[in-house]
């Protein structure tokens, strides 16, 4: 059966790969990116791939944007924009700090206060948060951006106990390692920020950790088999070993000394 189906964040990486394949698969699909440059080119991926596709922009900092996008009435709502900004806590600006929040929590937030409510008022909908590894564990020098899907991932918990009596549904995805490019720019993003020479705590070097990331396609082929399933796991993790991994360091916390 055919949804409609709004995704965030769709110019690149999961979200782009999500949007076409279920335009693929004959959803009717509403794709966001960020920019104009970005919206004519994801129209232009869609052409080359054959699918229809509907792109608007969608700046998560921008309040024209998100009332806009807040007018669709998708079956599922997939909440995958974000960015990654690198540098320890002790370091990074504020500013990069609060514009983590306001793009990956509070400008999603909106949009599900204007989108959640038609699902409610009807009894029927999903909403899909990409969360990632770091909403369960903690990787050292992002963890401005770790803390911002701990927070996706505590509100898409209580969204989940709160709007199941309504019969809206509520889940995540949680990407590990991937080599989407998200990785790398997070990984680049302190150089315009960043003087080795007044920082407390000195940045390591990314490059070994991102010489071998998985292939995307791996976790698009679980968003797209997930988002319009009317029954799945509430979390969604990929790699596979990843969920060991996440699980074992949820372990650790309640033994290991501070």
């Amino acid at each position: 059966m055919s949804k409609k189906i709004l995704i965030t964040g769709a110019s690149s990486g999961f979200g782009r790969g999500a949007a076409i394949e279920l335009a693929r698969q004959g959803h009717q699909v509403v794709a966001t990116a960020e920019s104009w440059p970005l919206v004519r080119s994801l129209r232009a991926d869609a052409a080359a791939a054959g699918v229809k596709l509907e792109v608007i922009k969608l700046n998560l900092l921008d309040d024209i944007d998100i009332a806009h996008a807040a007018g669709y009435d998708p079956d599922i709502l997939v909440l995958n924009a974000g960015v990654m900004e690198s540098g320890s806590v002790i370091d990074i600006p504020m500013q990069r700090m609060r514009e983590s929040f306001e793009i990956n929590v509070f400008g999603h937030i909106r949009l599900v206060q204007g989108i959640v409510p038609k699902m409610v008022a009807r009894k029927a909908g999903k909403v899909v948060w990409t969360s990632s590894m770091g909403g369960i564990l903690v990787i050292p020098f992002v963890g401005v951006y770790c803390a911002t899907k701990h927070a996706i991932e505590a509100i898409a918990g209580s969204m989940r106990a709160e709007l199941a009596p309504y019969g809206v549904k509520v889940a995540t995805v949680n990407p590990g390692v991937f080599g989407t490019g998200f990785n790398d720019t997070g990984a680049e993003s302190h150089t315009q920020w960043y003087d080795a020479g007044s920082v407390v705590v000195p940045m390591p070097d990314f490059a070994g950790a991102l010489a071998d990331q998985n292939d995307p396609q791996e976790m698009i082929d679980a968003m797209v088999e997930i988002i319009p399933a009317e029954e799945h796991l509430y979390r969604t993790m990929r790699p596979l070993d990843t969920i060991k991994a996440a699980r074992q360091w949820q372990e650790t916390e309640w033994s290991q000394n501070a």
